[in-house]
């Protein structure tokens, strides 16, 4: 852990290992590990940008969902502020989920069709009790603005767009919290 927070990276990653288990024959019994990410070390400071390039199924999107803790790294350390988050549970995660977001790759598949744009832009603000009602209305008319989709967008459906459009609504929602980092 870094000594002074205020010095430290908004985000470190030392030594990220992220194993899969592949598993076969009749008792389905683990034959050996997909290596997705394999010693990965990585810094990234306030105010910074930095771009994972590869083939596809390198590990780049394995790599940004264990920094955001969706997935539990087989080995390594990943700091967020100076503070060790590796290993932190659920409830102490939560803190993190606001200033930590992750666009998904595939729109289709990250927003809930179930639910009208506007009830995908509130639901974090809802998650994280954010303001009341009309505060997250109004908070979910901004961020239409800023992706420059109209506010009628509101009261329609995901299946209602295209999937440029769509990968700005998941954008839109990652901006609904303010958040310090955000992996695309």
């Amino acid at each position: 852990m870094t000594d002074d927070p205020q010095n430290a990276p908004l985000v470190m990653a030392e030594d990220l290992r992220m194993y899969f288990p592949v598993r076969g024959g009749v008792l389905m019994r683990k034959t050996g590990d997909v290596k997705a990410v394999d010693g990965v070390s990585l810094e990234i400071g306030r105010g910074e940008t930095l771009g994972l390039v590869g083939e596809s199924g390198c590990g780049k999107s394995t790599v940004g969902k264990c920094l955001v803790r969706l997935l539990n790294p087989t080995t390594g350390r990943i700091e967020f502020k100076g503070t060790d988050v590796t290993h932190l549970g659920q409830r102490a995660l939560r803190p993190l989920r606001q200033e930590v977001q992750m666009v998904f790759q595939d729109p289709v598949e990250s927003l809930d069709a179930r639910l009208s744009v506007g009830e995908l832009l509130a639901e974090p603000l809802v998650i994280h009790r954010f303001g009341n009602r009309a505060k997250r209305q109004a908070r979910v008319r901004e961020l239409l603005d800023q992706v420059r989709m109209p506010r009628s967008a509101a009261d329609k459906f995901p299946f209602e767009f295209s999937g440029g459009q769509r990968q700005r609504i998941g954008i839109a929602r990652s901006l609904a919290l303010n958040p310090e980092l955000i992996i695309l």
